[in-house]
């Protein structure tokens, strides 16, 4: 059984009198453990189709399958759980919550998934030992750097252990040598079996996955399997 199963999915946004079909007859299937980018020029759907492979948002047409189960049929509150315990996000701005410290950051999957306190603890700390952020755990996010920031965010979208991974831009802010660190950190997430997903604009960091998604005005161009990633090459990150 695949992990994620697209049929015919379609999206289209109303804009004053005018319609844009974001997605148009997106066919896709993605098996457990895979590595993916997802390349294309700007307006051609990357993020609106890592947008509804994550549960932020509904397609006009079409179902989606998440292993094995048709999501698209499901409540808002249902989704909202699916996406809580199932997939993990990581954004090129981090989306960290200001006032919290890295280990209460990483801890609010698990509050929102009512665990008790003391699996909480337990979990945040292994998490911390193994991004290497022990001496930042009470550091709030103005305090660190940006590879600690991505780091924390990393931290949070697995503490759940998810299904898949969904990163966007994830190197987009960072200098070279903290981007690499970056690709590295979710290279090895994904070496210990989790789907791996990847928008970029980053040729670098594209051609590192073993499969590539082109996709231009709505629709999947190509779908190119690839060699796997040298792990002692790395890409340039950073603009």
């Amino acid at each position: 059984m695949a992990l994620i199963e697209l049929d015919g999915i379609e999206r289209v946004f109303t804009l004053g009198d005018s319609q844009v079909h974001a997605l148009q007859d997106v066919r896709l299937r993605i098996e457990a453990g895979e590595y993916l980018s997802v390349m294309g020029p700007s307006g051609s759907g990357k993020s609106t189709l890592l947008n509804l492979l994550g549960l932020l948002d509904r397609p006009n047409a079409g179902h989606y399958r998440l292993e094995g189960r048709d999501v698209t049929t499901l409540s808002a509150d249902e989704q909202a759980r699916v996406r809580r315990e199932r997939i993990g996000f990581v954004f090129q701005s981090f989306h960290l919550v200001p006032r919290l410290s890295a280990a209460e950051n990483i801890a609010l999957p698990l509050m929102l998934a009512g665990l008790p306190s003391a699996e909480r603890h337990a979990r945040v700390a292994r998490a911390l030992a193994d991004f290497g952020l022990e001496t930042r755990a009470d550091h709030r996010p103005d305090q660190l750097s940006g590879g600690q920031r991505q780091r924390v965010a990393i931290a949070r979208a697995t503490i759940m252990q998810p299904a898949m991974l969904l990163a966007d831009e994830p190197t987009g802010n960072l200098d070279r040598a903290t981007g690499q660190e970056v690709t590295r950190l979710l290279e090895e997430l994904n070496g210990r079996g989790v789907t791996l997903i990847v928008v970029t604009h980053d040729p670098a960091m594209g051609e590192r996955a073993r499969r590539c998604l082109r996709m231009e005005d709505g629709r999947i161009v190509g779908d190119l399997q690839q060699a796997p990633a040298d792990p002692a090459a790395t890409p340039d990150a950073g603009r």
